[in-house]
């Protein structure tokens, strides 16, 4: 990827401030999962996979008003979510989500709307609340455990505390900006979800750790140039990574996959202006201020 000679001149003489405006938007996520946090309770909206509940789902003999069904079942179910899969456009799977019930209180919110569903015509699973709070908590663990490992093989690949840090920085704000856009979109969150949070963060570290060795490793030329030529690979990676994840999104039928590529399609976003404008900004600062301008 080519950048303009007008777009190179503005990111070198503008970086710093380019850079704090990144830094805005991690404390503007920050801030609005704190004030989420304090006004619900939760940082994030969990499917029953992760708060437990039941899932009931069905094939609909014709189809059938999503938005009509949700109103009618949302009179005697409160928080109760209501989806469909589809294949080749026609409804293949009516997909019904709701906690603190049990399956035959929605067999019967479905009967009253006029859907009656015989033993058999129906898949059913339930969760327990305390299980589905297990699975939170492990799940948390999981990525806290994967963030702490990478960092220590950040720290041992560098050996040199300050740019390490910058990468583990930027890891650190792709994943809580994601988390937040996320959360305000009302994404409910899976184990399939979390999952997609551990992959991103290995791919936020990737090209954290390219621009990163490119600028250290290469002594000759410009700052400028060594990041630009980062850039270059760096970008087409992403924008490449995008567009498989954009397509995955617009072709999938599953719930599940649409959940993985939403969050991974915000995350390669997020990647995008962290690494290449934060990352390479501070990492540029530090090299200036400890070596002198090249």
């Amino acid at each position: 990827m080519q950048l303009k000679p007008k777009l190179i001149e503005i990111y070198d003489k503008k970086y710093k401030e380019l850079m704090f405006i990144t830094v805005a938007i991690l404390f503007l996520a920050i801030i609005f999962l704190g004030a989420k946090y304090f006004f619900t309770g939760e940082l994030i909206d969990r499917g029953i996979s992760l708060k437990g509940g039941v899932e009931v789902s069905f094939a609909p003999k014709n189809p059938i008003d999503l938005v009509d069904l949700q109103n009618k079942l949302s009179k005697s179910i409160k928080d109760v979510e209501v989806r469909s899969t589809t294949e080749l456009g026609a409804q293949k799977e009516i997909i019904i989500e709701a906690s603190d019930v049990s399956i035959e209180e929605i067999l019967l919110g479905l009967k009253n709307a006029g859907i009656k569903l015989n033993q058999g015509e129906y898949t059913s699973q339930q969760i327990g609340s305390k299980l589905g709070e297990t699975f939170f908590k492990q799940m948390i663990i999981a990525i806290l455990f994967a963030f702490i490992a990478i960092s220590l093989v950040i720290y041992i690949t560098f050996r040199d505390f300050v740019p390490s840090s910058f990468v583990v920085l930027c890891a650190f704000a792709d994943i809580v900006t994601t988390f937040a856009v996320v959360s305000l979109i009302n994404v409910k969150l899976s184990i399939a979800g979390v999952a997609a949070f551990l992959m991103l963060l290995g791919y936020s570290v990737d090209t954290d750790i390219l621009l990163t060795t490119r600028v250290l490793k290469n002594k000759e030329g410009k700052i400028l140039d060594n990041i630009l030529g980062a850039m270059r690979t760096g970008m087409t990676m992403s924008l490449t990574s995008f567009a498989a994840v954009f397509v995955s999104y617009l072709l999938t039928q599953s719930s599940t996959i649409k959940e993985i590529t939403i969050i991974l399609s915000f995350g390669l976003i997020a990647d995008i202006y962290n690494t290449w404008i934060l990352n390479a900004g501070i990492l540029r600062w530090h090299i200036e201020n400890k070596h002198g301008k090249n």
